[in-house]
């Protein structure tokens, strides 16, 4: 299975929630949408890359974006 996240509006309407793939509840929330999708680039960057799906209030994908892993630095 890929890591992908998922963001989406809360059901609340105030502010957004990053969702793993496969799971319920939130992995973190933001205030506003940039909020939310720099945790999950964050989250996604440091377990070694993926997918961020943006989702509309009835569930389709607007959005995607591919989060590569970071270079390692090698010790010279």
């Amino acid at each position: 299975m890929t890591n992908t996240r998922y963001v989406k509006k809360k059901a609340s309407g105030r502010g957004w929630d990053v969702v793993k793939e496969g799971h319920r509840r939130a992995t973190a929330h933001g205030a506003t949408k940039k909020d939310a999708i720099e945790t999950a680039e964050e989250l996604i960057r440091q377990e070694g890359g993926g997918e961020i799906r943006i989702l509309n209030r009835t569930g389709k994908v607007v959005d995607a974006t591919t989060v590569k892993r970071p270079r390692r630095r090698v010790a010279a």
